[in-house]
């Protein structure tokens, strides 16, 4: 099966169709998705910033991460989830979508970023794990982090501003009707 029939398949499923049609679905997930989407920028900003030697610099990275990361993950399987739910109900036109297709990269990337960082500094940590901030390597891998996500953050913002459905030409606005809307 292409590219092409798989978003359709995607599309036309039922579930996909049941929260197109509902009046209440589709921000329910959307919100959710953002409230996931927060704690997974807030946990990840804890440990950029500590790793960075900005915040936290009293606390062991390793206590801070066994705090934080097993949030991290749960909120990032709920966004994870909840990004799919409202992927099929447009799947066509998010997939052709470069805001969405930036995103998705900026999420490989930060998978990829995440994999340097185990296999870098991570390693090392029982030698700086007390120490103010990581070594060069986990600082850059902190930054880049919190470049990436800020990214994904906006390119999220304008795929909902560029998918949306395409307003009524104007001659198709009844003024008169919208007027009538207007406190007198």
């Amino acid at each position: 099966m292409d590219i092409a029939s798989t978003v359709a398949s995607l599309e036309a499923s039922s579930l996909a169709t049941t929260i197109r049609n509902s009046l209440y679905l589709f921000p329910l997930i959307e919100s959710v998705h953002v409230i996931g989407l927060t704690m997974v920028f807030g946990t990840i900003l804890i440990i950029d910033l500590r790793l960075l030697g900005l915040a936290s610099t009293r606390r062991s990275f390793t206590a801070i991460s066994s705090d934080v990361f097993k949030w991290t993950w749960l909120a990032f399987a709920v966004t994870a989830t909840t990004g799919v739910l409202m992927f099929i109900t447009n799947a066509a036109t998010y997939y052709h979508n470069i805001y969405f297709r930036s995103k998705m990269a900026l999420l490989v990337v930060s998978g990829v970023n995440i994999l340097a960082f185990e296999l870098t500094a991570r390693r090392s940590v029982h030698t700086w794990d007390r120490d103010a901030r990581a070594p060069a390597a986990g600082r850059a891998i902190a930054a880049l982090s919190l470049g990436v996500w800020i990214g994904v953050i906006f390119l999220g913002r304008w795929v909902g501003f560029t998918t949306s459905s395409v307003p009524a030409p104007a001659d198709e606005i009844n003024i008169e009707e919208l007027e009538n809307l207007l406190p007198k």
